[in-house]
């Protein structure tokens, strides 16, 4: 439908019309738009669980280890112990994969702190000073 436009006053509010309009249909893009986004996002959860089951994480290769470690012996010495040659080869490589990306920075700094404190307090005495470079106690002798 074709408005004629005589006057000034009749741009005036034609102008006005077309970008309320233009306004609602913005609207009406960026709610279709956050829409799509909420519905791929399961999408890109799969593809994120995928991502991180294929490959590793190496921000901290000494704790990968540990946990390679640990994993090799809980899976396949125990939970796999009778299952076929295969399946103790990929179960295991899939978990590792994914059990790299699963500790956070956060949460390696905290353990890594865990682990220093918890190796201090195993450690001697003795050698904690030799460490400090303090002189040993003696009065005892």
């Amino acid at each position: 439908m074709k408005r004629h436009i005589k006057t000034y006053d009749d741009l005036l509010a034609e102008e006005q019309r077309l970008t309320t309009l233009l306004n609602t249909q913005k609207e009406l893009i960026s709610i279709d738009i956050a829409g799509v986004k909420q519905g791929l996002k399961p999408v890109g959860k799969m593809f994120q669980f995928m991502h991180n089951v294929s490959t590793r994480d190496n921000v901290s290769p000494v704790m990968n280890f540990g946990l390679e470690m640990g994993i090799d012996v809980l899976v396949r010495k125990f939970l796999l112990a009778r299952a076929g040659w295969l399946t103790k080869i990929v179960i295991p490589f899939f978990i590792k994969n994914y059990s790299s990306h699963i500790i956070g920075e956060e949460k390696r700094e905290a353990l890594l702190k865990r682990v220093s404190g918890f190796f201090r307090k195993i450690t001697p005495k003795s050698r904690r000073r030799i460490e400090r470079n303090i002189p040993p106690d003696l009065s005892a002798a």
